[in-house]
C-alpha cells in the first residue's frame, strides 16, 4: 500500500472513529427538591450508546485533598432506564461503580441521590440555606467518556435565585453549564443559593468573590485587597492563564480551609475573623496560598497528578513542591502586595524553620517522603505523628526559602526562585503540556542556582540530614541562632475531658515517653495533689531537670502509680536577624532579592 493509500486509511478510520465519539452525548441534571434533607438528585444521560453495558464510576477521592474518602458511602436509590423510562439491569462491580447493562440501547439515563452533609472544601453539603457541591464527591463518570464534552442542568430549590462556579453558562443561562471533559467538570465546583456576589478586575481578568454567611469584612476592602494579591501573583509568572475567576468564600462560626480549582478556589473562614490584624492576614494568606495554586498545581504539576485515576491513590514525592512552595509563595505574595514588611516575611520563614526542626518527626521523614505517604499518613494523623511524621507545608515551606536563597546568591542575584517557577510552567505546562519529572525539576533549579544539587537533594530532599541554616541565610548577611529552651519537660499533651485530665500525645525525647506513661492515661494526681492541666504547669515550675514526680494514673480504669523523671525540653528557640557585621554588597543584593525589595 502505497502513502496516499495509508493516508487515505487513516483519515477514514479516525473520520468514523470522530462519528462514533462525538454521536455521544453526555448530560447531567442536579435537583434539590427537600435540601433541609441534606440530598441532591443526580441524573446522568447518555445519548448514542452502542456498549452493552456502561460503567458508571463515582471518584474515591478529590484532587488537591489525598485521602480516600469512599464517596459512594453517600449514594442511594440509584436506578437505570432507557429513554423511554424502560427499567435496564444493573448491578454494583466494586465499591464505587455501577455497571448498566444496555445491551445498545440509545439512550442511558442512570440516576440516583447523594446526601451530602460534611461541610469542608473537599466534600458537598446541603441544608436549606444553600447548596455546595464538590463534583467529585457527587457526580459519577461513564467509563471511555471521560474526555467527552458535556452539559449540566442545575435545578435549584425554589427559594435559591443565584449560583457561583467556574463552570462556562450555556446562551447567559446560569443555570445550565457546559464542561470540555470530566476533569474540567469535577474540577468546578458550584455554589447555589442566595450568596452575595462581589465583582472585580485583577491582572486584567473579570473576578467574582461569592459570599455565604455573614461577616465582618468590609466589601470595599476585601476586593481590593484580594486584586492586590491576584496582581502580586501573576507578575511571577508574567501572565493569567484565567477568561475568569470565582472565590466562593463559605463563613462559618469555626473551621477553615482552602482547595484549589482550575479557575476558582472553595475557601472557608471563620465569619468573625476579618476585623483583626492576624485573622485578616490569615485571610489573605489563604487566598494568596490558593490562588497562586492556579499555576503550581493545576497547570505546572508533578507525576502523576493530571490525568488523574479517580479510583486509587495518585502517589508522588513532590507535594513538598505542589504544597510546600505554595506556603512559602503564600509568604512572597504577601511581601510583594504590600501587606508584610520585611520583618514579617522573615519571621514567617523562621516559623517555618522552628516547626521543622522542633518536629521529632524531621529526624525521621524526609519531605518526599512526607510528600509520597500523604493518603495514609498526612491525612490520616495519630496520637504517635508529630514524632514519626512532617508536614510537607511547613517543612517544604522552609526548603523553598533555602532553594530561593541558593538560587540568588548562586546566580550573583540575577535570579530567584521566581524564575525557576515561569521557566516550568512555561516549558512543561505551556510547551510540552505535561506533568514534570522530579530529575527535571532538580535541573531546573540548578540551572538558574548554577550549581550542581544532586548531593543537596539526597540529603536534604530525600534524606533527613539537618540543613545549615546559618550558611544559607548568611548569603543575605542574615544569622541564625538556636538556644535550647530551658526548664522542665514532661512531654505530654494534656486535654480537661469531663472533669478528667487526660493524655492526648507524648513526645518520644521527653520524660513522660521515656518514663512509660502513655497515651489515654488520665492523670489523677502528681506527688499527693489533685492536678488540673494549669496547676500541673505550674507545679512542674518548681521543679529541675532529673527530679522524679509520683504521678497516681488510671489506665483502662486500673489506677497506678509511675515515676516519672523529669528531662529538659527538647526544643529549641531559633532566631533569624540581622549579622553582627555589615553585609557585603553581594549579601545585600542577595537580600533585596529574597525579601522582594
Amino acid at each position: 500500500m502505497n502513502f496516499k493509500k495509508i493516508t487515505q486509511t487513516l483519515f477514514f478510520c479516525f473520520f468514523f472513529f470522530s462519528l462514533s465519539i462525538f454521536a455521544q452525548k453526555l448530560s447531567y441534571t442536579v435537583g434539590f427538591e427537600a435540601p433541609h434533607t441534606h440530598y441532591c438528585e443526580v441524573e446522568v444521560r447518555v445519548t448514542g450508546n452502542n456498549k452493552d453495558f456502561l460503567d458508571f464510576k463515582l471518584p474515591v477521592w478529590a484532587p488537591g485533598s489525598y485521602l480516600v474518602r469512599e464517596f459512594a458511602k453517600n449514594v442511594e436509590q440509584e436506578q437505570a432506564t432507557d429513554g423511554d423510562g424502560k427499567a435496564l439491569k444493573f448491578g454494583k462491580t466494586s465499591k464505587s461503580v455501577w455497571r448498566v447493562q444496555t445491551k445498545g440501547v440509545k439512550e442511558v439515563v442512570f440516576r440516583y441521590k447523594v446526601y451530602a452533609y460534611e461541610h469542608s472544601v473537599r466534600t458537598s453539603f446541603i441544608d436549606a440555606s444553600h447548596g455546595y457541591l464538590n463534583g467529585t464527591s457527587v457526580f459519577t463518570y461513564v467509563e471511555g467518556l471521560q474526555n467527552q464534552p458535556l452539559t449540566l442542568t442545575v435545578k435549584p430549590h425554589k427559594d435559591w435565585k443565584k449560583i457561583s462556579t467556574g463552570m462556562s453558562s450555556i446562551n447567559n443561562d446560569p443555570f445550565q453549564l457546559e464542561a470540555p471533559n470530566y476533569d474540567v467538570f469535577v474540577d468546578s465546583p458550584l455554589e447555589i443559593g442566595n450568596q452575595k456576589i462581589y465583582d472585580f478586575k485583577a491582572a486584567g481578568i473579570p473576578h467574582k468573590i461569592s459570599m455565604y454567611g455573614e461577616g465582618n469584612y468590609n466589601e470595599q476592602t476585601l476586593t481590593s485587597d484580594v486584586a492586590k494579591i491576584v496582581e502580586a501573583s501573576t507578575s511571577i509568572f508574567g501572565e493569567n492563564p484565567c477568561k475568569d475567576y470565582t472565590f466562593i468564600v463559605h463563613n462559618v462560626h469555626q473551621g477553615g480551609g482552602g482547595l484549589e480549582h482550575l479557575n476558582s478556589t472553595s475557601l472557608i473562614r471563620q465569619r468573625w475573623g476579618y476585623n483583626t490584624k492576624g485573622g485578616y492576614l490569615g485571610w489573605l494568606g489563604l487566598v494568596a496560598h490558593e490562588y497562586f495554586h492556579l499555576w503550581n498545581v493545576k497547570r505546572l504539576r508533578p507525576e502523576p497528578l493530571g490525568p488523574f485515576d479517580y479510583q486509587n491513590e495518585n502517589y508522588t514525592r513532590q507535594l513538598w513542591i505542589s504544597e510546600g512552595f505554595t506556603s512559602y509563595y503564600t509568604h512572597k505574595i504577601l511581601r510583594k502586595a504590600g501587606f508584610n514588611e520585611d520583618s514579617e516575611f522573615i519571621q514567617n520563614v523562621q516559623d517555618d524553620i522552628s516547626y521543622h526542626e522542633n518536629s521529632q518527626g524531621s529526624r525521621v521523614q524526609s519531605v518526599a517522603e512526607s510528600s509520597f505517604d500523604a493518603w495514609i499518613k498526612g491525612y490520616r494523623p495519630n496520637e504517635n505523628s508529630s514524632n514519626s511524621t512532617i508536614s510537607y507545608y511547613g517543612s517544604g515551606s522552609r526548603m523553598g526559602a533555602i532553594l530561593d536563597l541558593i538560587v540568588i546568591n548562586g546566580s550573583d542575584a540575577q535570579y530567584s526562585l521566581d524564575d525557576v517557577m515561569k521557566e516550568m510552567y512555561l516549558e512543561y505546562y505551556k510547551k510540552q503540556n505535561r506533568p514534570f519529572t522530579e530529575v527535571e525539576f532538580r535541573k531546573m533549579v540548578e540551572k538558574f542556582a548554577k550549581t550542581d544539587l544532586t548531593e543537596f537533594f539526597d540529603k536534604h530532599i530525600y534524606g533527613t540530614a539537618k540543613l545549615d541554616y546559618g550558611k544559607y541565610l548568611g548569603y543575605a548577611g542574615l544569622s541564625f541562632n538556636e538556644f535550647p529552651n530551658r526548664g522542665t519537660a514532661l512531654g505530654a499533651s494534656l486535654s480537661e475531658e469531663g472533669g478528667k485530665l487526660m493524655i492526648k500525645a507524648l513526645n518520644k525525647a521527653e520524660a513522660g515517653y521515656l518514663s512509660g506513661l502513655n497515651v489515654n492515661d488520665e492523670i489523677i494526681g502528681v506527688d499527693g495533689f489533685r492536678m488540673s492541666n494549669s496547676l500541673l504547669r505550674s507545679y512542674l515550675e518548681t521543679k529541675r531537670p532529673n527530679d522524679k514526680i509520683s504521678v497516681l494514673l488510671s489506665r483502662d480504669f486500673k489506677i497506678q502509680t509511675l515515676e516519672v523523671a523529669l528531662t529538659v525540653p527538647s526544643s529549641y528557640t531559633y532566631s533569624i536577624s540581622q549579622g553582627a557585621l555589615r553585609p557585603n554588597e553581594k549579601q545585600e543584593k542577595v537580600y533585596r532579592k529574597w525579601t522582594g525589595m
